[in-house]
């Protein structure tokens, strides 16, 4: 155990305001040293985390939650403030099931005043707790911490707009360490850049500001006098770059270090003394305090446990991601026609090597979901054959666009959908297992999900060649299991038997052809001979195929890593019924996630719970008998 004194000692966050500047120091080194030590055990988000520490420090000596409240944007950063308000015990749970979350979450504590897990949400939420609180006649503060990557996110704009219009007194500090996962892009990444050069600004302004404090605001005419000086001062000094936020209406400030916990003290003080809007632009170290963070801050994101010493290892596992690199790039190398987009995760969704082959054909958006799928709308007005590609959890941001903007005008957009299913620790957030029943719900898409990285190759080719639409492919995080690897590429799209039998017909989706496999592995050595079905194509259903399939069978189960009761089991019975063919069918039981959040936990250990592994499957065939 590493020793933590200070941290000890903290059961509260009010106590953290109590502390000398010497004790807040000591206490930044202690926190560190126990993300790292604990990160590097169950996996996590570390170099985000890292490099926050001291700005919590900070905000708890100037804020007292739950009375205020702070808000932190896509929360993969809260770790140092979750062991500041009273979790320091259960953090050695941290994203195990059972355990506390990766991000805030209103029910895992009071001090959470927010759940989040998706970006550029901060403000708005911000926003609604602030007016609530005025309503309510409550004179708590409320904070907004967003970083500079979710700053992209259009809807953190909205939120500005509406708070800057209305001027309410709401804190916005925008933790600038010029990375989301990968570098930001777009125009306001390099507007930040600008702020952050303009050294000759920061320190007149800071001058300026100490002078003008002092005077006595009396009156509204005085009031206004102010304002227009430091306007017209701003423009004197920065007039080829003047300060966005303060066109949205906020008092600006910064930018400052982020990692002086006394100057962001000073800073804090001064925002809650404003009537108005406020952000304070401090610049942060992404990893600070672990050296191997520091240097590769993309790498240590998210991370898998790993030694300490030696840092997180390159991995040679290959992973269904990186079947898609491979594919994606084979694909537009052989399609003129083909581009790429992702929404500032360029390595995480294996794009890195498309762009490096095919760079005028790439295309990187920032955290910009909506955006990303409507842009790629209009490329495929003009004949291009676009590859957007999403974690399956983003995607859902992008829903109305999907729908609107892609399925409406019944556009050729591929759709490639990482992390589908079951993704585990990090939690309900980030589970990918509404991106079928999502799917379902509009016209003009082909839904596929392959089983293995052969069927992947083949479907992603098939989709930017032959398909029609928006055509969207899902696949898991991680890698193919041996069993996996040893089921044969076919041609076509349809659903095709991997494994005879006439008892009962198991319906497995995608990677859940293991389960099924095993389970009739299990159900033959107890004389129950199962016909194992991959599905391959959820969307659009062939009926005449699945009637020829299940012909004789009066027992049928489908298993699938999406909500149970609106995903594939579901829209294939019902298709079935329409077409008068369930009337031979004794059973039909759907496998699949229940509506409930699926909170964190390793992969098996949900599919467990969930009963949605071969044993659950064998248990309730052997049931039927």
């Amino acid at each position: 155990m590493i020793p933590t004194p200070i941290l000890d000692k903290i059961q509260t966050p009010d106590q953290v305001m109590q502390l000398s500047a010497k004790e807040k120091e000591a206490l930044a080194e202690e926190l560190r040293q126990t993300i790292i030590d604990r990160v590097s055990q169950n996996g996590g988000h570390l170099a985000s985390s890292l490099g926050v520490v001291d700005l919590t420090i900070a905000l708890l000596s100037e804020f007292n939650p739950p009375h205020d409240q702070i808000v932190w944007d896509v929360g993969h950063q809260a770790y140092a403030y979750k062991l500041l308000t009273g979790r320091k015990d259960q953090f050695h749970t941290l994203r195990q099931y059972g355990g506390i979350t990766g991000f805030p979450k209103i029910s895992e504590s009071k001090y959470d005043a927010f759940g989040v897990g998706h970006s550029s949400t901060s403000v708005s939420a911000a926003l609604g707790l602030l007016r609530a609180k005025k309503l309510k006649g409550d004179d708590g503060h409320v904070v907004a911490v967003i970083g500079d990557g979710a700053m992209t996110g259009g809807m953190a704009f909205e939120g500005l707009n509406d708070t800057g219009h209305f001027s309410e007194n709401l804190t916005v500090i925008l933790n600038d360490n010029q990375m989301s996962i990968d570098k930001n892009v777009g125009g306001l990444s390099t507007a930040l850049a600008n702020l952050r050069s303009s050294t000759g600004y920061i320190k007149a302004k800071g001058r300026v500001e100490k002078f003008l404090l002092k005077i006595p605001l009396i009156g509204k005419p005085i009031a206004r006098m102010l304002r227009a000086i430091k306007t017209w001062f701003r423009l004197l000094i920065r007039r080829n770059t003047p300060v966005i936020f303060e066109d949205l209406g906020f008092r600006y400030f910064g930018p400052f270090d982020g990692h002086d916990i006394p100057l962001l003290q000073k800073k804090l003080q001064i925002a809650k003394q404003i009537d108005g809007p406020v952000l304070i632009h401090v610049i942060t170290q992404k990893g600070k305090g672990y050296p191997f963070a520091v240097e590769d801050p993309s790498s240590y994101h998210g991370v898998s446990p790993f030694d300490i010493e030696k840092g997180v290892q390159p991995s040679e596992k290959y992973t269904f991601t990186h079947c898609f690199s491979d594919s994606v790039v084979r694909v537009g190398e052989k399609y003129e026609n083909v581009v790429a987009i992702c929404a500032a995760m360029m390595t995480s969704t294996g794009l890195v090597n498309f762009r490096k082959h095919m760079k005028l054909r790439f295309f990187d958006v920032g955290i910009a979901e909506e955006h990303a799928v409507t842009m790629a709308a209009g490329m495929a007005v003009n004949g291009f054959v676009p590859v957007v590609a999403l974690y399956s959890t983003f995607a859902q941001r992008a829903y109305d666009q999907l729908l609107h903007d892609v399925c409406l005008q019944d556009l050729h957009v591929v759709l490639a959908l990482d992390r589908a299913g079951i993704v585990g620790a990090d939690g309900m957030t980030h589970q990918g297992i509404y991106d079928i029943s999502m799917m379902l719900s509009m016209p003009n898409v082909t839904l596929l999900s392959p089983c293995n990285y052969a069927e992947l190759d083949r479907m992603l080719e098939w989709a930017v060649a032959e398909g029609k639409g928006l055509v969207a492919v899902r696949y898991p995080r991680g890698g193919q299991s041996e069993i996996l690897e040893k089921i044969p590429s076919e041609e076509g799209i349809g659903p095709r038997v991997i494994r005879e039998g006439s008892d009962v017909a198991i319906l497995a989706l995608g990677v859940m052809c293991e389960q099924a496999l095993v389970a009739a592995d299990e159900l033959e050595e107890k004389g129950i001979h199962a016909k194992v079905i991959d599905v391959r194509c959820v969307k659009p259903c062939d009926v005449e195929s699945w009637k020829i399939l299940l012909s004789g069978i009066k027992k049928v189960v489908t298993i699938e890593d999406g909500i149970a009761h609106a995903g594939f089991g579901a829209f294939l019975m019902s298709q079935l019924e329409e077409a008068d063919a369930m009337k031979d069918i004794e059973h039909f039981e759907i496998f699949g996630v229940s509506d409930h959040p699926l909170i964190a936990g390793g992969r098996n250990v949900l599919l467990e719970k969930e009963h949605m592994d071969a044993k659950s499957i064998v248990e309730k065939i052997e049931s039927w008998t």
